[in-house]
């Protein structure tokens, strides 16, 4: 029963400390995540003026995975940063101009002219991905209003 009340406390203690941690479903409420319909959305998401995240997926348990991260993050940062995420089987045009064979990956677009590709291995994107998003909260974006 000790043992049972240590590990209780235990995850209560990385649930509440952690603020990425995805063992355990959170209420985020409404998903922030914007799905991917047309370039013409694209081009006007990036001309509002506020960072956008792209994330290119396909069905995989990566994208399983990531998709809870990415949920998370939308959640912490709406309404600074943008997410959106591109069903690549759905939408392979949009998707192969980005030459990239490897998925999932990421784009951090700051406005239409400038864009940050992020393109790691799984095993390090999401842990790379969240470091990202709070250095670009912190520096810049989440303090204009």
């Amino acid at each position: 029963m000790a043992d049972a009340s240590f590990f209780d406390r235990m995850v209560s203690q990385l649930r509440s400390t952690s603020k990425y941690y995805t063992g355990y479903p959170k209420d985020l409420g409404p998903s922030r995540i914007i799905p991917f319909t047309s370039e013409r959305q694209f081009v006007q998401l990036l001309h509002e003026g506020r960072p956008v995240v792209v994330a290119f997926t396909i069905k995989c348990t990566y994208t399983q995975h990531l998709d809870k991260v990415l949920e998370e993050a939308a959640a912490t940062f709406y309404p600074h940063i943008k997410f959106v995420r591109v069903e690549c089987p759905k939408y392979p045009g949009f998707c192969l101009t980005r030459q990239k064979t490897e998925y999932p990956f990421l784009e951090v677009f700051y406005n239409p002219e400038q864009v940050m590709i992020v393109y790691f291995t799984f095993h390090r994107l999401t842990h790379v991905a969240t470091s990202l998003l709070r250095t670009m909260c912190h520096l810049h974006f989440c303090q204009r209003s």
